[in-house]
Protein backbone atom coordinates (compact mmCIF):
# COMPACT_ATOMS: atom_id res chain seq x y z
CA UNK A 1 0.00 0.00 0.00
CA UNK A 2 1.50 3.28 -1.10
CA UNK A 3 2.21 6.14 1.57
CA UNK A 4 -0.13 9.22 1.55
CA UNK A 5 2.65 11.08 1.13
CA UNK A 6 3.45 9.37 -2.12
CA UNK A 7 -0.03 9.72 -3.69
CA UNK A 8 0.06 13.46 -2.86
CA UNK A 9 3.51 13.99 -4.36
CA UNK A 10 2.10 12.10 -7.24
CA UNK A 11 -0.83 13.60 -7.64
CA UNK A 12 1.58 17.34 -7.38
CA UNK A 13 3.50 16.16 -10.32
CA UNK A 14 0.84 15.41 -12.73
CA UNK A 15 -0.72 18.87 -11.48
CA UNK A 16 2.29 20.46 -12.67
CA UNK A 17 1.81 18.86 -15.80
CA UNK A 18 4.54 16.78 -15.61
CA UNK A 19 4.53 13.43 -17.59
CA UNK A 20 2.99 9.94 -16.11
CA UNK A 21 6.31 8.62 -15.72
CA UNK A 22 7.48 11.83 -13.64
CA UNK A 23 4.45 10.53 -11.18
CA UNK A 24 5.38 7.04 -11.29
CA UNK A 25 9.00 7.60 -10.07
CA UNK A 26 7.45 8.68 -6.46
CA UNK A 27 6.55 5.66 -6.19
CA UNK A 28 9.48 3.90 -7.11
CA UNK A 29 11.62 6.19 -4.94
CA UNK A 30 9.21 4.83 -1.97
CA UNK A 31 9.74 1.37 -2.95
CA UNK A 32 13.42 2.02 -3.38
CA UNK A 33 13.59 3.69 0.65
CA UNK A 34 11.23 0.49 1.60
CA UNK A 35 14.27 -2.09 0.75
CA UNK A 36 16.85 0.52 2.08
CA UNK A 37 14.88 1.12 5.65
CA UNK A 38 14.60 -2.69 5.25
CA UNK A 39 11.09 -3.04 5.19
CA UNK A 40 11.61 -5.88 2.67
CA UNK A 41 14.12 -6.73 -0.03
CA UNK A 42 13.94 -7.47 -3.80
CA UNK A 43 16.35 -9.48 -5.93
CA UNK A 44 17.51 -6.92 -7.71
CA UNK A 45 16.75 -2.99 -8.90
CA UNK A 46 14.80 -3.98 -11.68
CA UNK A 47 12.48 -5.74 -9.05
CA UNK A 48 12.29 -3.12 -6.76
CA UNK A 49 11.60 -0.65 -10.04
CA UNK A 50 8.25 -2.66 -10.68
CA UNK A 51 6.88 -3.14 -7.63
CA UNK A 52 7.02 0.79 -7.58
CA UNK A 53 5.48 0.92 -10.96
CA UNK A 54 2.76 -1.49 -10.41
CA UNK A 55 2.04 0.28 -7.25
CA UNK A 56 1.90 3.67 -9.43
CA UNK A 57 -0.66 1.82 -11.72
CA UNK A 58 -2.59 0.41 -8.90
CA UNK A 59 -3.16 4.01 -7.66
CA UNK A 60 -4.34 5.20 -10.89
CA UNK A 61 -1.29 6.77 -13.04
CA UNK A 62 -1.56 6.16 -16.54
CA UNK A 63 1.74 4.20 -17.74
CA UNK A 64 1.78 1.87 -20.14
CA UNK A 65 2.38 -1.72 -19.41
CA UNK A 66 5.58 -3.09 -20.29
CA UNK A 67 5.09 -4.01 -24.57
CA UNK A 68 7.74 -7.43 -23.81
CA UNK A 69 4.92 -8.56 -21.05
CA UNK A 70 1.58 -9.30 -22.85
CA UNK A 71 0.84 -11.94 -20.55
CA UNK A 72 -0.01 -9.94 -17.46
CA UNK A 73 -2.75 -7.80 -17.60
CA UNK A 74 -2.70 -4.33 -16.41
CA UNK A 75 -2.47 -3.98 -12.37
CA UNK A 76 -5.81 -3.41 -10.07
CA UNK A 77 -7.84 -2.74 -13.52
CA UNK A 78 -9.97 -5.70 -12.67
CA UNK A 79 -11.31 -5.72 -8.92
CA UNK A 80 -11.07 -9.13 -7.43
CA UNK A 81 -14.57 -10.45 -7.07
CA UNK A 82 -13.50 -12.81 -3.89
CA UNK A 83 -11.13 -11.63 -0.75
CA UNK A 84 -7.69 -12.03 -1.05
CA UNK A 85 -6.09 -14.58 1.04
CA UNK A 86 -4.66 -13.63 3.82
CA UNK A 87 -1.96 -16.74 3.68
CA UNK A 88 -0.68 -16.44 0.48
CA UNK A 89 -0.15 -12.50 1.15
CA UNK A 90 1.44 -13.31 4.06
CA UNK A 91 3.78 -16.17 2.63
CA UNK A 92 4.43 -12.77 -0.52
CA UNK A 93 5.13 -10.71 2.18
CA UNK A 94 7.80 -13.21 3.53
CA UNK A 95 9.74 -13.72 0.70
CA UNK A 96 9.96 -10.22 0.27
CA UNK A 97 11.22 -10.19 3.48
CA UNK A 98 13.67 -12.96 2.92
CA UNK A 99 15.39 -10.62 -0.70
CA UNK A 100 18.61 -9.36 0.18
CA UNK A 101 18.64 -5.08 0.92
CA UNK A 102 21.54 -4.70 -1.98
CA UNK A 103 18.59 -4.00 -4.68
CA UNK A 104 18.68 -0.85 -3.51
CA UNK A 105 21.90 0.13 -3.33
CA UNK A 106 23.47 3.25 -5.03
CA UNK A 107 25.66 0.86 -6.86
CA UNK A 108 22.49 -1.72 -8.28
CA UNK A 109 20.11 1.48 -9.33
CA UNK A 110 23.44 2.98 -10.93
CA UNK A 111 24.18 -0.32 -12.95
CA UNK A 112 20.42 -0.70 -13.78
CA UNK A 113 20.80 2.75 -15.15
CA UNK A 114 23.10 2.41 -17.10
CA UNK A 115 21.69 -0.93 -18.72
CA UNK A 116 18.89 0.98 -19.54
CA UNK A 117 20.19 3.33 -21.12
CA UNK A 118 22.60 1.35 -23.39
CA UNK A 119 19.32 -0.35 -24.89
CA UNK A 120 18.12 2.83 -26.23
CA UNK A 121 19.77 4.49 -29.03
CA UNK A 122 22.41 7.81 -29.00
CA UNK A 123 19.44 9.85 -30.58
CA UNK A 124 16.91 8.91 -28.06
CA UNK A 125 19.74 9.27 -24.53
CA UNK A 126 20.14 12.54 -26.17
CA UNK A 127 16.79 13.59 -26.57
CA UNK A 128 15.91 12.26 -23.20
CA UNK A 129 19.03 14.49 -21.55
CA UNK A 130 18.02 17.63 -23.61
CA UNK A 131 14.27 17.21 -22.10
CA UNK A 132 15.58 16.55 -18.65
CA UNK A 133 17.35 19.90 -19.10
CA UNK A 134 14.24 21.81 -20.60
CA UNK A 135 12.14 20.86 -17.65
CA UNK A 136 14.05 20.44 -14.85
CA UNK A 137 12.54 22.32 -11.60
CA UNK A 138 14.13 25.94 -10.88
CA UNK A 139 12.75 25.57 -7.58
CA UNK A 140 15.06 24.14 -4.56
CA UNK A 141 14.50 21.06 -2.34
CA UNK A 142 13.31 17.54 -3.61
CA UNK A 143 10.14 15.79 -3.57
CA UNK A 144 8.44 15.20 0.13
CA UNK A 145 9.04 11.59 -0.04
CA UNK A 146 12.67 12.29 -0.75
CA UNK A 147 13.13 14.27 2.52
CA UNK A 148 10.94 12.48 4.59
CA UNK A 149 13.31 9.36 4.07
CA UNK A 150 16.27 11.56 4.43
CA UNK A 151 15.02 12.87 8.04
CA UNK A 152 13.45 9.51 8.95
CA UNK A 153 17.35 8.11 8.23
CA UNK A 154 18.93 10.54 11.17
Amino acid sequence: MPEKSTIKAARKDLAKGKSASTAAGEFVRQEIEHVRRGKHGAKNAKQAIAIGLSEARRAGVDIPENPNRRTRKRAGTKRRATKKSTTRARAVKKALEREPRRAASKRSLSRQAKQAARKRGAAARSASAKKAARTRSRERGRSSTTRQAKRSRR
